[in-house]
């Protein structure tokens, strides 16, 4: 319930924004906002935004590769529809078709000049109400692009990261829909990943309800058991597109790929451990719950199964060049 508005109380000082505004951290040069291509200072949205106050906004995440041909963004028609499948799901009628946002992609991408860059489009839900009901609320949408190095870190991709059990669990499938890539849905994560970092780990992971492993709080999970590849499936994950390719990879290099429901104690006994995702991409894990995976290090099919996904990502590997489009056709 609103409490009642009163009479303002003394300003508290605040602190003078940094140049080029509050997200100045982040360099995304021209941003596509509604249609149109503007300077990253001018794309700003109404603090009274029903998205800012409920999570009320849907959003995907891409990465754009240098290749030979030039940059080129990988497994766009997938990442799109899965955007436009959140945006359903959460009853948002977004104002765009499909093919206009994956022009705006690629135009975000091209008129920035990026050689490689990460790309977000996001969908949210505007100011006009703040009741709970968003549905009074215009739809908007924009594409921003920015470098972006290794999510985890360097020394995460060559040693392996260091994993917690959070906690927090799962959303369950009841409460969120977890097949939409939901604002709402990342408390749940942010949660997660704050404790894990202020431990001293990499990253968390998170179970479901039950106490199976769910996911990480922006990746997939697999693991490595006796020559076999196994894929955590669980009904509260996201549809991971990485994970997609990382299978079809497997698959094509003879490996058995399986899909399992999965304890965290089967991951403290298996042979090598890894995340997937479009920021972190494949990451080895060497240790969970202060209990060393394998060797303790990167185990080799993680590194073998990165190599190949960047090799797929970059166009090196005429198998999966049907994933690439390119930013300068």
């Amino acid at each position: 319930m609103m409490g009642a508005v009163t009479a303002a109380s003394p300003a508290a000082p605040v602190s003078p924004a940094p140049a080029g505004g509050v997200d100045a951290g982040i360099r995304a040069g021209m941003i596509w906002f509604n249609g149109a291509m503007v300077p990253q200072a001018e794309a700003s949205v109404s603090v009274l935004s029903h998205a800012l106050h409920y999570g009320t906004s849907v959003f995907e995440g891409l990465r754009a590769y240098a290749t030979r041909r030039g940059p080129a963004v990988f497994r766009l028609q997938e990442h799109t529809r899965r955007l436009f499948d959140s945006a359903r799901i959460m009853r948002m009628p977004v104002p765009f078709s499909e093919d206009v946002v994956n022009d705006a992609i690629l135009s975000t991408v091209r008129v920035n000049g990026w050689p490689a860059c990460y790309i977000r489009p996001l969908i949210w839900r505007g100011g006009q109400t703040l009741g709970v009901n968003p549905m009074p609320c215009p739809v908007q949408a924009m594409v921003a692009t920015w470098e972006w190095g290794a999510y985890l870190g360097e020394e995460a991709l060559l040693q392996g990261a260091r994993l917690i059990t959070s906690a927090w669990v799962r959303l369950p499938a009841g409460a969120m829909p977890g097949k939409a890539k939901a604002g709402g849905n990342y408390v749940n994560s942010a949660l997660a990943r704050m404790d894990a970092i202020s431990a001293g780990f990499d990253e968390a992971l998170l179970l479901d309800q039950n106490g199976f492993v769910a996911e990480g709080t922006g990746e997939n999970i697999f693991f490595v058991r006796n020559g076999t590849l196994y894929a955590i499936a669980s009904s509260v994950n996201l549809e991971g597109i990485t994970r997609d390719s990382v299978i079809q990879i497997a698959r094509r290099m003879g490996l058995r790929v399986e899909e399992t429901m999965a304890t965290r104690d089967q991951l403290y006994a298996a042979d090598e451990v890894f995340m997937t995702g479009t920021a972190a991409e494949v990451t080895p894990v060497s240790e969970i719950d202060y209990r060393p995976i394998g060797s303790g290090r990167a185990g080799p099919l993680s590194l073998e199964l990165r190599q190949r996904y960047l090799k797929a990502v970059q166009g090196e590997d005429e198998q999966f060049v049907h994933w690439l489009t390119d930013v300068n056709p």
